[in-house]
């Protein structure tokens, strides 16, 4: 299960209690081969090889429950043109490069991206929580 990042708990609580304004971003989910932590400090994306983040939409996302959602619909990314690594985490971000990490969390098995491989969530594979 995922859990938001540093910046992302901090955006939200300052917004609840009045200390600023949020506006719910694009959404956009990305890869990474090592654990990025609530900081974002360990984030390792894949670089080049048709990798790209997938951008999602709010119907992309269950209404919350229990402190948690999933994604409602399959989030598929580009066909690999050549290794990505061996992927470990998701990581949701607010830009398409760089931007915030907003949540992340550990596949429930890793995979070793190749040429001609297709990574896929089905609908209910990323689960994020507030924690």
């Amino acid at each position: 299960m995922g859990s938001f990042s540093d910046y992302w708990e901090n955006e939200i609580l300052d917004h609840i209690f009045g200390k600023g304004s949020y506006t719910p971003p694009t959404i956009y989910v990305g890869l990474s081969t090592a654990d990025p932590g609530d900081d974002g400090a360990g984030l390792s994306e894949p670089s080049g090889n048709g990798y790209a983040r997938v951008a999602t939409s709010a119907s992309d996302w269950t209404s919350a429950t229990s402190g948690a959602l999933e994604n409602a619909n399959t989030v598929e990314f580009d066909e690999a043109s050549g290794t990505w690594g061996t992927v470990t985490h998701f990581a949701l971000f607010d830009a398409v490069s760089g931007g915030h990490l907003l949540a992340h969390g550990a596949l429930t098995q890793s995979k070793a991206i190749a040429g001609g491989d297709i990574v896929r969530f089905a609908a209910g594979d990323i689960d994020v929580s507030l924690d």
